[in-house]
Parts: C-alpha cells; structure tokens; sequence
C-alpha cells in the first residue's frame, strides 16, 4: 500500500504593519505657512509658497480632512472673486507636554500655540522610583486632562522630558550612569499604553531650551544657551537656529563640568562637577555648613529645604545670600566657559532656582566678564526664563508640535478621532 502523503503545516507570517503613505513633499510647508499666519487664504499660500493653484487646491484639501484647518469666509478682494480664508484651529486638539525632572514630576497639556490649558506638578524622587514616577505621570495627565475638559482622543500626542542625556537610537532608555535605577525601565510606557499617540522623548534642557526658542526669550534669536538649575544642572543650545543634540546626544552636560577636581563626587563617577557646588542638594547642603557663623539666620534650628533656602535669599536672609553668591560664582565659571566656546547672544537661566533674579544673577555676570573674552562677553545677554517653572513641560509638548508640523501624518492619524469628538 502506498505511504499516505505527509502533510506539512506552513506557519504564515504575519504581514508587517502598513505605513502610513509619505505626505506630499508640499504638504509639510503649507501646513507650516498656516499655523504660522493662522489666517490665509489659497491665493496667498502660492504667492508665498511659488505652487501652482492646482498643487495648493490639492494640498489644502489634504489638511482640510485633519480637521485643524477650517475654511472662515471670504477675505478682502483684490479684484476678482474675493478668497475663501483658510484659519488653523489652535484649539482643534490638543498636546501632553511631560517633565520627568530628578525631584519632580510635572505636565503641561497646551494648545496647539502652546498656550497651556492645564497645569500639575508634584514633588517625587524620581531618581530612585521609576515605577512610582511612571504611575504619577499618568496620574497627573489625567488629571490635566480632566481639567481640560476634553476627551483623550483629541490628544494629538505626548512629549516626555527627562533628567538624563538621551541618545536618539535608543529614546526611552534612561543612562544608566546618571539614572541606575532605571535601568531596563522603558520611558513613557504607561502613557504610551494609555493614550495610544505619538510618544516622543528628550533631554529636559534641551526641551526647556526649545521652549524658549518657539514662545519665550530665545524667540527670533539664532544662537542661545539654555541652562536649567535645578537638583542637577543641564544646558541645551541653539545653533544656527536649531537644536544641537551632539553625535549621541550627549550635548549640553555643563553639571558635568570639572569645577574642582578635588572636589566632592559626583553621581556621574566625576568630582568637582559643576552639579555638585550648584544644584538644589549641594546648595542646602552648604546652607546647613554655615548654619554655625550665622545663629540668627531664618533658616537655623529647622529643616529646611531648597525652596525654603531660595525664599531666605528672596528676603535678605546674609547665610542663603552667601550660599547663592558661591554658588553663582561657581556658576559663572561655566558660564564664561559656554561664552567663550559658542559664542551665544543670549544665555537663558531657567529651572528653579533662577526665580531668584537678580540675586543670581549679578555675582554670576560679574564672574563671567571676569573670565571672557571682552567681545564674546558683549555679544551675550545673560537673562532668566521667560517661561519660569513650566517651561519644560511646554518644550515637551511643543517637541511634539513640532514634528507633527513637520509630518502631518501626525495630525491625519488622528483627524477621524478629532471628528468623531467634534
């Protein structure tokens, strides 16, 4: 008899996941054109644009179906039919801006012109507590959102600042140097799960720095130095109007400076960095130094912390007056530094502790033109944020602005969820 046929069971691979098709080459810089004049009409967009009438219908047709750009009447005529007049809705959906900093965890859910709807901030050692952190940034986000009043599908999508140096192949992993504890832990997860948007992630200065650049100091300014100071101290800069991130994305690590040598270590396997005179921690640490020389200080006989110490300086408080001269001092060594390498226009103070002013500020220029090149020094204003506390939570957001302006494939993938939500 013959051997029966053997069968033989072929496992069918999945088909891998549709991309989304390429945007028109066009389609990026009319959407660009819109949300910046915010008002335009077609006729306008291919004298500015140099498109054929046809290629702009076509195009605008495509941005119409995001459902962030309306038709708002007729404009004025300059002979002929008067222009249909095209307007962007900066309220059509909205942006998740999430700022995981070393002591806090903060989110800001703006507009689509950054203006922000809602605001949450908390303290916690993020540091040492990646699950913690995670569940209270999904916490906090939905909250915002609750105070927003909108639904989570009309999120557009979600940026996450971090405490640490980002490397662009590998976005949601933490270093491992600077943040040991987060080893393995993916960055954004929950959120990602949650929302099921666009998740995009980077340095927190670098995104304090891209604040600046699109709603605060840095406007209209090509060259600039963001320096955040907080538990620890960053730097992203601005060259040639855009973001320099380094080989790796390393650019920008100024607490790592060597101020002293000798120094204390630093959590970074370095001593003497920068991060150790000047952040939040070695600030109270060194409050708490010369509690013995100043007995009738506000801040002796208690516990106290940064905020404490600040609102000290802020009242004329002689220990945490001299706490803040050493440490801007310390400061503008790094500063005159940065000057003398880049050459900014502007230095920027951002993060908790420029809310000081002046009292930072004065001891810190005056070390700086003690240690420049005169030329460099003149070219450089040295200024505090204009965006306070909060702006790196806007950058985080504005991060994602930012490239869904420059793909709008992003807007199109949630263009039925904005329409179904009205």
């Amino acid at each position: 008899m013959p051997r029966a046929a053997r069968k033989t069971t072929r496992t069918r691979r999945p088909a891998p996941p549709a991309e989304a098709p390429a945007p028109r080459p066009s389609l990026p810089g009319v959407m660009q054109l819109i949300w910046r004049e915010r008002q335009i009409s077609r006729a306008e967009i291919a004298r500015r644009t140099g498109l054929s009438r046809s290629t702009v219908s076509e195009v605008v047709t495509e941005i119409l179906g995001t459902g962030l750009v309306s038709e708002v009447g007729a404009g004025e005529s300059k002979g002929g039919r008067r222009p249909i007049v095209l307007e962007f809705e900066d309220d059509g959906a909205a942006v998740l801006g999430v700022d995981l900093g070393a002591a806090h965890v903060a989110v800001a859910l703006t507009n689509l012109r950054g203006v922000v709807q809602a605001w949450e901030h908390r303290k916690h050692p993020v540091r040492d507590d990646p699950a913690g952190a995670q569940a209270l940034a999904l916490d906090l986000s939905e909250r915002a959102l609750r105070t927003w009043g909108g639904s989570p599908r009309r999120i557009l999508g979600i940026g996450v600042a971090v405490p640490g140096p980002v490397n662009p192949e590998q976005p949601e992993a933490m270093s491992e140097v600077v943040l040991p504890a987060w080893r393995g832990v993916v960055v954004g997860e929950p959120l990602r799960r949650r929302f099921r948007t666009p998740l995009l992630i980077d340095n927190d200065a670098n995104l304090g720095a891209l604040a600046e650049r699109w709603w605060g100091a840095g406007r209209e300014v090509k060259d600039f130095a963001y320096i955040k100071l907080a538990t620890g101290i960053g730097s992203g800069f601005f060259i040639d109007g855009q973001l320099y991130r380094g080989a790796n994305g390393l650019a920008g690590e100024i607490g790592h400076l060597s101020i002293d040598p000798q120094g204390l270590p630093c959590v970074c396997g370095l001593r003497g960095c920068l991060a150790t005179l000047v952040g939040s921690q070695a600030l109270v640490r060194r409050a708490r130094e010369l509690l013995e020389e100043h007995p009738q200080s506000a801040l002796a006989n208690r516990e106290f912390g940064i905020t404490i110490m600040e609102d000290a300086a802020l009242a004329g408080d002689p220990l945490a007056l001299q706490v803040v001269r050493e440490a801007a001092e310390s400061l503008g060594i790094a500063v005159a530094d940065l000057i003398n390498l880049l050459n900014p226009s502007v230095v920027i103070m951002g993060g908790g502790l420029a809310r000081l002013g002046d009292l930072l500020l004065e001891p810190l220029r005056a070390t700086v033109r003690d240690r420049t090149l005169v030329a460099s020094v003149d070219a450089s204003r040295i200024v505090t944020s204009a965006l306070g506390a909060r702006a790196v939570a806007v950058g985080a957001a504005t991060l994602l602005l930012d490239r869904a302006l420059s793909d709008p494939r992003h807007f199109s993938a949630a263009s039925a969820a904005l329409k179904e939500v009205g």
